[in-house]
């Protein structure tokens, strides 16, 4: 009889983690879907006409994808190679720089015991608490002072000291890198910037690659900040050109051209995320087996 009751426990617990892995299925394949319908939309969209778009919405791809894209990389005053060359570059170095000096910083604030240890983390934390635009006027009147109007410089280099960034390393420094390790490294005579750069940086390159994407995509997307310092058409990034499509004249604007445009643009995020996902799901993959 005992036998036959564990059998049915087993049998009922088997059935109850079936059913929880078929809601987890459900609801997984239901937001994946909410989340890629839009993409689906905006490419449909890319490839139909104005006339097209005005009469509503098409589950079908249009015929209009070669003009759209002929039209977008001829449009008049606005070069989108040149647009995405310089997001690029912009976004690169920024991503770059800014996961490395984070990291750099919340392995100092982690390491080394000194006596305004607290109160700078606090201060790095409290200025996290404040918005862009609070702070645009004096930076605006700092970059025309120093002439760097129409540069890429003070789009990269105060894009470098990132609190968010900082405080995602300092907390996941926290649970991989134990300070034994650092002072191992210290004993067997390995410099500050050699145990830095060949010891913590392998073990932080999970949580690099997750900044790097979230840095790289904040960077691609900011149009705030690059529109009020580029106004060379040479120098402008791709969300400033896009948004000179939408506001367009109405004998020239198309919002089939724009949808080409925004795909356009989003090739290069997607492009960044299947290079560094790898590297995600790898630390994933290494605290599991550590667990």
């Amino acid at each position: 009889m005992a036998v036959k009751f564990d059998d049915k426990q087993k049998a009922s617990k088997g059935v109850g983690i079936g059913i929880r892995r078929v809601i987890a299925y459900v609801v997984l394949i239901l937001v994946s879907f909410l989340c890629l319908f839009w993409f689906y939309v905006l490419f449909i969209n890319a490839t139909r006409s104005e006339g097209d778009l005005n009469r509503g919405f098409s589950f079908l791809p249009g015929g209009n994808l070669a003009a759209n894209w002929t039209k977008m990389l001829n449009f008049p005053m606005i070069s989108m190679g040149t647009g995405m060359l310089n997001s690029v570059i912009v976004s690169t170095l920024t991503a770059a720089l800014c996961t490395y000096f984070s990291t750099m910083t919340a392995y100092a604030i982690h390491a080394y015991e000194f006596r305004l240890k607290k109160p700078m983390f606090t201060f790095i934390l409290a200025v996290m608490m404040i918005p862009t635009q609070v702070t645009v006027l004096g930076f605006l009147q700092l970059v025309r002072g120093m002439g760097l109007e129409d540069n890429f410089i003070p789009l990269i280099v105060p894009a470098i000291a990132s609190p968010v960034v900082f405080f995602y390393m300092k907390q996941y420094m926290e649970s991989v890198l134990p300070l034994s390790l650092v002072e191992a490294a210290r004993i067997d005579g390995s410099g500050e910037f050699r145990t830095f750069n060949s010891i913590v940086l392998p073990l932080m390159k999970p949580a690099m690659a997750v900044q790097a994407i979230f840095s790289f995509v904040s960077s691609w997307n900011n149009y705030f900040t690059p529109s009020l310092i580029l106004h060379d058409d040479k120098m402008k990034t791709l969300p400033i050109l896009i948004a000179q499509l939408r506001s367009a004249d109405w004998r020239e604007k198309d919002m089939g051209v724009v949808y080409m445009a925004i795909s356009f643009s989003i090739f290069p995020v997607i492009l960044v995320y299947l290079i560094l996902s790898k590297h995600i799901v790898q630390g994933l993959a290494m605290g599991s087996v550590k667990g």
